[in-house]
């Protein structure tokens, strides 16, 4: 049997009593507001075409052109400084060659020479499997992060003297990532095809893209199921220099 002692008594009684009524009242109200939005979604709206949906695509291409935008215009405002600064530069001829050195270590001055393009593509609409091989999965036939990024190693295993992914130069904190089927790089958003560029000895390039063992793997699937791969040797190809932030933000110089 309970003692009576151990209840609280008179009004700290009577406030617990209000505060179980509150919270039912608000588990009550909160039901009726679950109950109202599946009403209305239930009342015909596709959900694959849903307005919201669409409105962020369109914020994300926005953003993607206006990203573009402003590269253009750090681009022009950083060859404003370097005119500037080389009109009334202080430094020594071998602090001037150090630091061009760098830049074009850095990846932010343009590159010429021989080069090697490679071009990655989804399979057609249409594809279907080629005698010997499996039905294809819909993830079998588009282009995928890893795909990407097995050809970026390869052209630097190969001794790239630069690379650029679509219109965009590569540096050493450039992240190649792909979300669903589109690529984005540095801000930017791209749709396949995607092209590769690397500066370098063509020979060596694409003895290095045969030998990777990634690539391999991706080629059975250009076989199987018509993914699109192109490999072209030029000549004489300039690659623009980076002219975005070369600030880090997620990592930290060892001192």
């Amino acid at each position: 049997m309970s003692n009576s002692a151990d209840f609280p008594e008179g009004p700290a009684r009577r406030t617990s009593a209000w505060a179980v009524r509150g919270l039912t009242a608000a588990v009550f109200a909160l039901a009726g507001l679950i109950f109202v939005t599946s009403a209305n979604t239930a009342k015909g709206t596709n959900l694959r075409s849903d307005s919201s949906l669409l409105k962020l695509s369109d914020l994300i291409r926005e953003r993607s052109e206006k990203n573009g935008e402003l590269n253009d215009s750090v681009a022009g405002a950083r060859a404003d400084i370097d005119a500037l600064a080389q009109r009334d530069d202080g430094s020594t001829k071998a602090e001037d060659a150090r630091l061009k050195a760098l830049e074009k270590a850095a990846g932010t001055t343009k590159i010429t020479g021989d080069s090697v393009s490679v071009t990655l593509d989804d399979a057609p609409p249409d594809a279907t499997a080629n005698p010997g091989y499996p039905e294809p999965q819909p993830n079998d036939l588009v282009i995928h992060q890893q795909d990407l990024q097995a050809v970026v190693n390869a052209l630097w295993q190969g001794g790239a003297r630069g690379i650029q992914v679509m219109d965009q130069r590569l540096i050493s904190t450039s992240a190649v990532r792909c979300v669903g089927n589109t690529l984005i790089l540095q801000g930017r958003v791209y749709s396949p095809p995607y092209k590769v560029t690397a500066v370098g000895d063509p020979g060596k390039l694409k003895r290095a893209l045969n030998d990777a063992t990634a690539i391999q793997n991706y080629l059975l699937y250009v076989k199987a199921y018509g993914l699109g791969w192109k490999v072209d040797e030029n000549e004489a190809v300039t690659l623009p220099g980076y002219s975005g932030t070369v600030d880090l933000h997620y990592a930290q110089p060892v001192e």
